[in-house]
């Protein structure tokens, strides 16, 4: 029974197919989100961490659609492969960033057993991939010379954003796809999806 289980939540190739078209998608997305992100320096005070979260959404909205083991990870690198092909600005870095996110995410569906898909664990999830992010970000040398106050700064407006963004817009917007009965298409969504879901 236990092995019936797990095969059942095993990834299938279907499953890395959708995975892949939504993260074809989302590569698409991010590296268009390139230069919005850029329209929003000038504002100053780092406004334009709030927009950091779209770079996250690849991979909660793959777990949301999906929901198995992997998901996460594959979607988001994925996705940064894609942008990275496309001639993103961050070049091979972004293949790092996309991994490490990816395994943020991964791993706080990891905690729930991925069973648990409210809005709460989707922005734990976002949380989680934003952190990773502030890590790389520190290894390459993005922040390392801001004063603390600005520091601080940073870091809650691209949590904030990521919450926004790859948390509540992800876990909505799937939600909303459940409704219209798309998500029938790729797998069978039940009464208590919707519930779930709201």
């Amino acid at each position: 029974m236990a092995q019936k289980e797990a095969s059942k939540k095993g990834l299938k190739l279907t499953d890395i197919l959708i995975t892949i078209v939504i993260s074809a998608v989302f590569g698409v997305i991010y590296r268009i989100w390139g230069p919005i992100y850029d329209l929003m320096k000038p504002l100053g005070l780092h406004a334009e961490q709030l927009s950091y979260g779209m770079w996250f959404m690849a991979a909660t909205f793959a777990f949301l659609v999906i929901r198995k083991p992997g998901v996460a990870l594959l979607a988001e690198v994925a996705a940064a492969t894609i942008e990275a092909l496309y001639g993103g600005h961050w070049g091979v870095s972004t293949l790092v960033f996309g991994l490490l996110q990816g395994l943020g995410a991964e791993l706080v569906f990891a905690a729930f057993r991925y069973r648990r898909t409210n809005v709460g664990v989707t922005i734990l999830a976002a949380f989680a991939s934003a952190i990773m992010s502030i890590f790389v970000d520190t290894y390459y040398g993005y922040i390392d010379q801001l004063a603390f106050w600005n520091y601080l700064l940073f870091i809650g407006l691209r949590l904030l954003g990521s919450a926004l963004i790859a948390g509540v817009f992800a876990y909505y917007l799937t939600g909303a796809l459940s409704r219209t009965g798309v998500l029938n298409l790729i797998r069978p969504v039940s009464k208590k999806d919707y519930d779930v879901l709201g």
